[in-house]
Parts: C-alpha cells; sequence; structure tokens
C-alpha cells in the first residue's frame, strides 16, 4: 500500500543569502502492506508528523520517493495529489477538524458532494456511517454540541465515505479521555477487520501504538533500530 525509499527532507530557514538548513529527516525507508494498522511513534520533534505531511503530499521530500497503491506520488502536481487525496485516501486528525457551521450529517457528506455524488447515494453512504459509528441520533448536531468523543466519531465518518484504501491518522486520540479513547481505538480495529482498511497512525501514546499489527519508531528523524519492531 505504501513504500517509502530513502526519503529525506529539510526546510530552509531565514532569509535568502542567510539560510539555515534544518534536517527533520534522515534517509526513511519502510513499506506498508495492504490491511496492515502501523503505528509510526516519536517524541515530539523526531519527525514523524512531517513524514505524514510528505505521504500525504501536503509537502515535497527533499529525497526519495513515496509510493502509494503502486504510483510514485512524489512526481504527481499538486492537483493530481488533491485528486488521488479525494479518492484514495482518508484523515483522522487530532483535532477532528470540522467544519463549525456544518451539523454532523453535512461534514460526512461533504466528500460526496466534492466527488459529485448525487443527493439520493450521498444519503444513503451518510446514514449507512451514521449508524456505523453510532451517530444517528445526533447528526443534526453541530460540532459544538457533540463531546470530543462524539466530533472524532464524526471525523471518522467522513475519513470513510469515500471508501478509501488507506487512512492516515495524525494522534487520533490526542484530544481524548482514556475512556474515549479505547471507544475510537476499538472502531479502528473494526474497520480495519471487517473493511480492509489500512491504517497509518502517527502517535506518540503507548495504548494506540499497540493496535498497530507493527510499530515504526522514528527518532531524531532516522528509524530506531532497523525502524520496526513487531
Amino acid at each position: 500500500m505504501i513504500t517509502v525509499k530513502q526519503i529525506s527532507h529539510h526546510f530552509e530557514l531565514g532569509k535568502k543569502g542567510q539560510k539555515t538548513i534544518l534536517p527533520v529527516l534522515n534517509d526513511i525507508t519502510f513499506q506498508v502492506d495492504k490491511g496492515e494498522i502501523v503505528s509510526i511513534v516519536g517524541k515530539s520533534g523526531s519527525g514523524k508528523s512531517t513524514l505524514l505531511n510528505l505521504i500525504s503530499g501536503f509537502i515535497r521530500p527533499t529525497k526519495g520517493e513515496i509510493r502509494i497503491k503502486e504510483e510514485v506520488v512524489t512526481d504527481f502536481s499538486e492537483a493530481k495529489f488533491a485528486d488521488f487525496r479525494l479518492n484514495h485516501i482518508g484523515f483522522i486528525f487530532q483535532s477532528f477538524q470540522l467544519i463549525p457551521s456544518m451539523t454532523a450529517y453535512q461534514n460526512i457528506e461533504l466528500p460526496l458532494i466534492l466527488k459529485g455524488e448525487n443527493e439520493t447515494n450521498r444519503k444513503q453512504i451518510v446514514d449507512r456511517l451514521l449508524d456505523k459509528v453510532g451517530l444517528v441520533d445526533f447528526k443534526d448536531h453541530y460540532p459544538s454540541e457533540l463531546s470530543g468523543g462524539q466530533q472524532q466519531r464524526v471525523s471518522i465518518a467522513r475519513a470513510l465515505v469515500l471508501e478509501p484504501a488507506l487512512i492516515l491518522a495524525d494522534e487520533p486520540t490526542g484530544s481524548l479521555d482514556s475512556e474515549t479513547e479505547t471507544e475510537v481505538l476499538e472502531i479502528i480495529k473494526t474497520l480495519n477487520k471487517e473493511l480492509g482498511i489500512t491504517f497509518l497512525i502517527i502517535t506518540h501514546d503507548e495504548e494506540v501504538a499497540r493496535i498497530g499489527h507493527r510499530t515504526i519508531t522514528i527518532k531524531d528523524g532516522s528509524l530506531m533500530e532497523g525502524g520496526v519492531v513487531q
């Protein structure tokens, strides 16, 4: 599903002629197979979030190649990558990133509208997902009227709405209490088992990392001890 090959990345700070090079990732290579849950762990500043942004196509690597579903996405234009994300990748964020002026239903529906799906199909898909994440009775609630756990369930449903093969999750339980965290992790495990969705999860939380089939550890921008620990 994902092949990261000899990825390195640095940021340039300062003005032209006085730039400082800040290395973030150094020669990262690993693979994620279809149907896996893989956790990427590391301390704050280790480079794990930068790696997720590179895989997502929001930034480009200084060096190396990334393949998703056998396509070399590092060669994509910005427009092509945006279209690829819409069709193949779902996202779950720590801060939920729901649109506050839209209801739970409307937040989940939005990617379908962007894709051009007709209203009848949109309703069937959104209603099914609301049921799957246990939010049928809250579909007309706005994000401010929902608990943190409910907002993350809306985020998960939105990530699923276009039936992506891959979901990228950035600290998906970072804003939740321990009980709600457990509920969200159970949803992720169920989706992986029942639908075969591949998950790549960025986290510093050992409980979250434990749901992965494998853990990839990053320290100071490099893979630690080969990078993969069972």
